[in-house]
């Protein structure tokens, strides 16, 4: 079977960079076409300056990583810098990037390229704010249909939200964008807090990743130390959420996820509520379902596959 294409769009971010690591070390399994940046965790010259120190440290600065939207489609921007450090990517030593993105913008690279591949080629996976796609769906809405997939981590319901009471950070930053992606009648699998919030770095955990010996190991177990600290204070748990790298986990193995077709609407009017992921998980309302959404994981599972992943990389 041949692997499956997919643009990973981000805004590095620890957890970003585990994901992106995941997914370049799968190379059976996954293709990664190019990198897309979207500001979020911190702002675009900081995410697509990790994102190529990404690309190095895997030894794939082959693939072309394009710069995205800095600011919401609407609304001012909302950072991350609280969790993940002044450079969105503290923690780690990461190599210092000769790579530079090209010189074509994010959105229209996404609109040129799903327009000259066959339809149901490519799958987009979204790490960040949902900006870049939504503008080309706005830009481009012919590229709707030649989306085989959308997997995202965004949202939350029973697990309420996490920057605020209601709102997951990926959808409350650019609650419109979120609203078009999701409007927009494309295959969506959804890997929320719900999920995510089970994937928890325990220091077991974080000692196996640690105990690999080799560079990426040492980046990873660094940089999830240090975004770690602010969530375990936050939920006085035995370990932080690891986010998403769920989404990559799903591509390699979705067997490791239980969940259900669902309708999901996203709140942009409420001055309480906005951004939230109104997620219709027991079908009151009738309307029609938009996305696969991952409510239940196997976390032992999930760490087996991205230590054995991590151990793949230099």
């Amino acid at each position: 079977m041949s692997p499956t294409r997919i643009i990973i769009d981000t805004d590095p971010g620890q957890d970003d960079a585990c994901a992106i690591l995941m997914a370049l070390a799968s190379p059976e399994q996954l293709t990664v076409e190019a990198i897309t940046t979207v500001g979020g965790n911190t702002g675009i010259a900081n995410t697509t300056r990790n994102a190529a120190a990404i690309l190095e440290l895997a030894g794939r600065a082959d693939i072309p990583l394009y710069q995205g939207c800095d600011l919401p489609l609407l609304r001012s921007p909302v950072r991350g810098e609280h969790v993940h450090g002044e450079t969105g990517l503290d923690g780690a030593d990461l190599p210092r990037p000769a790579k530079q993105p090209e010189a074509q913008h994010a959105v229209d690279f996404l609109i040129a390229k799903l327009r000259a591949e066959p339809p149901g080629a490519l799958t987009v996976v979204t790490l960040g704010p949902m900006t870049n796609l939504a503008l080309a769906l706005r830009k481009a809405p012919d590229i709707a249909s030649r989306i085989a997939r959308i997997v995202s981590m965004i949202g939350a319901c029973f697990e309420g939200g996490n920057i605020t009471p209601n709102a997951e950070f990926n959808a409350y930053v650019d609650p419109e964008a979120a609203k078009i992606v999701f409007g927009a009648g494309i295959p969506m699998v959804v890997l929320p807090l719900d999920v995510t919030h089970q994937i928890l770095t325990t220091k077991p955990r974080q000692a196996r990743l640690k105990a690999l010996g080799n560079r990426a190991g040492a980046c990873v177990t660094g940089m999830l130390c240090f975004s770690e600290r602010f969530d375990l204070k936050k939920y006085e748990s035995d370990g932080a959420p690891l986010h998403d790298p769920c989404t990559i986990a799903w591509l390699l193995r979705p067997e490791l996820f239980q969940g259900r077709d669902v309708n999901i609407e996203v709140e942009t009017q409420s001055a309480l509520c906005v951004g939230e992921t109104v997620v219709d998980y027991w079908q009151v309302t009738g309307r029609p379902t938009n996305a696969f959404y991952c409510r239940d994981a196997d976390a032992e599972g999930f760490f087996d596959l991205l230590i054995e992943r991590i151990a793949r990389l230099p």
